[in-house]
């Protein structure tokens, strides 16, 4: 039972809900975090004593830590990620799906004594600032101490989302425990209707962190479904111009298709003057302000970010933030106890690899793992936005959906409309390898960067977006992105990174109209002229092959979204099935 002076509420709801889960669970401690600095102190401690943490060079990063997973457990499993709603249908094709009895009955099973040996951890936590009028509330319970403390990093824990609570029952309940990390005892489930998540068999963060994925995107984006908002995978930037202007932008991107480095820019030279400051890296919840504007708040509190092609070059804004009070799971180590990945600055020494064993240069196999992390508070950003804790969020100018496409999809390309610019993002996505999927170059539609992360089928998901055009008087425009577009040599026509504000300062022109752009069948597209290109150490030719827009390739490109319409269902709305007709038959009556 649990221990009623250990006990810091009186949550009737709660409470019944803990001594369910002890029961089941059978710790052998239960344990309430009411994230204070002391406690914090505290269970680092017993974490490095128990070697869960191992203390890295405190002299260079002061108060950082290495953890090193069970390699079954280094990623995300899609495979074993469930919707468990009452119907198949609601779930939609894009989703595992399995009864909630069926789910329940199998959770249980593995979860019954899974904690014998161990401390419960009750982790109170918020999703979003403590006063934002948008927030949520969860209860995650664990019997990870790594969980905890990147939890404390991730989101506000303890005493004040207790607080918040009050004596309500709506908060979302999170049951985690490793368990035995069996590979085939590992499920990932979300119970939308039930506000219930419950994952067993792994430690990893975005299977184990459940305020993060579970909670932040695919819960969240069931009660925005039936509430009349948006919860995405996007990042959002403030952007400030010389003069003093303003504007907040959205974008949702695949994986490894420059998300992060977005939205922590650092402007070339010569837009000396630019500041772009982060609001958050992954995270979007976005409602319609009053003033018929749509506002975004990041709900986070912290960066969960792969740290492998992290450099002085490519977010120099991310190095300077990992330099202190950091967790780092899965890097190499070096011989004087620093981190190390693939891509890093500096030269490679003799290294212990994310196994724990030795590695020399020149070895086959990496000597980070390719998805290996690093945690860090958003306060560690240099270039935070002050708007970062807005409870209330900030007004959206422009949307981007990226992609990773190597032909076909210009560097940037304008929605008509709204719904034009929810047809581009229900069709994104990025090139497969080999060492993904065994298949170079397939297209793996991604829409709005959120495939994995919708809490409902998709068909309904993309109508939702249409719905919210109705909701608004000042709806931002849409843009179609993607920086890593190919010659015919191979290699990248577009130089990337910082050289992308070059980008998002025509996006920015456009969103108040005062840019130039020619009119295509497909969207708005600059011209050489209309891009801001001073001092960039590209050649014309290349910036014209990344803007170019190849009728053939794109008559293809849109006989491939019908086929993606039609293995999602026949939930697609029709508006976007007629966007993508009128398209084609624009390309073809100017072919």
């Amino acid at each position: 039972m649990v221990v009623t002076k250990d006990q810091p509420t009186t949550n009737t709801y709660l409470l019944d809900w803990v001594e369910e889960m002890e029961r089941l669970c059978k710790p052998d401690d239960v344990y309430w975090v009411d994230g204070s600095d002391d406690e914090n102190k505290r269970l680092t401690e017993k974490s490095v004593s128990d070697g869960v943490l191992i203390p890295l060079n405190q002299t260079k990063r002061p108060n950082s830590f290495y953890s090193r997973s069970n390699p079954n457990d280094v990623a995300r499993v899609e495979e074993l990620t469930f919707i468990c709603t009452p119907t198949k249908a609601e779930a939609g094709n894009t989703n595992n799906w399995m009864s909630p009895d069926e789910a329940y009955a199998k959770l249980r099973e593995i979860s019954s004594g899974a904690m014998k040996g161990r401390t419960m951890y009750v982790i109170p936590y918020i999703m979003g600032t403590a006063d934002s009028p948008f927030a949520m509330i969860g209860v995650e319970i664990t019997d990870s101490l790594y969980v905890v403390l990147n939890m404390r990093i991730m989101a506000r824990i303890g005493k004040l989302a207790l607080d918040r609570l009050g004596d309500s029952s709506s908060f979302n309940r999170g049951m985690h425990t490793v368990a035995d990390c069996d590979p085939s005892r590992r499920y990932i489930c979300q119970f939308p209707q039930d506000d219930m998540i419950w994952s067993v068999g792994s430690g990893y963060g975005g299977n184990a962190l459940l305020g993060k994925k579970c909670l932040s995107l695919r819960i969240a984006s069931y009660h925005g479904h039936k509430q009349g908002w948006l919860a995405e995978h996007m990042m959002l930037l403030e952007a400030v111009s010389p003069e003093g202007e303003t504007h907040f932008i959205a974008g949702a991107f695949p994986s490894a298709s420059g998300k992060t480095n977005l939205a922590m820019l650092v402007p070339p030279p010569e837009f000396a003057g630019w500041k772009i400051r982060t609001i958050g890296d992954d995270i979007a919840w976005m409602r319609v302000g009053d003033d018929g504007r749509l506002y975004a708040v990041n709900p986070e509190a912290g960066f969960f970010g792969v740290a492998p092609g992290t450099n002085q070059h490519t977010n120099p804004v991310a190095m300077k933030m990992l330099e202190r009070d950091c967790i780092f799971t899965n890097v190499a180590l070096t011989p004087d106890m620093d981190v190390w990945w693939e891509g890093m600055d500096g030269p490679t020494t003799d290294l212990i690899d994310w196994r724990g064993k030795p590695w020399k240069r020149g070895s086959k196999e990496p000597a980070a793992h390719p998805n290996s992390r690093f945690t860090a508070p958003m306060d560690n950003n240099p270039a935070l936005s002050r708007y970062a804790k807005e409870p209330r969020g900030v007004p959206i100018s422009a949307i981007l959906w990226g992609g990773r496409r190597s032909t076909t999809v210009p560097l940037v390309l304008e929605a008509f409309n709204w719904t034009h610019g929810v047809y581009l993002g229900a069709t994104a996505g990025a090139e497969t390898t080999a060492a993904i999927t065994g298949a170079v170059g397939r297209i793996r539609r991604d829409p709005m960067a959120m495939l994995a992360f919708i809490g409902y089928d998709a068909g309904a998901y993309f109508a939702h977006w249409l719905s919210m055009f109705g909701r608004m008087t000042h709806p931002p425009k849409m843009f179609l992105v993607n920086w890593f577009r190919k010659g015919d040599d191979g290699r990248y026509l577009w130089p990337g990174y910082g050289q992308n504000m070059r980008v998002l300062k025509w996006i920015i022109d456009r969103s108040v109209g005062r840019a130039g752009a020619e009119e295509t069948p497909l969207g708005y597209v600059p011209g050489v002229a209309d891009l801001d290109l001073r001092g960039i150490d590209t050649s014309p030719d290349a910036i014209e092959g990344a803007l170019r827009i190849d009728r053939a390739e794109w008559e293809k490109e849109l006989e491939a979204h019908g086929d993606w319409f039609d293995r999602l269902g026949g939930t697609v709305p029709d508006a976007l099935r007629l966007q993508r007709r009128l398209l084609l038959a624009s390309l073809k009556a100017v072919s």
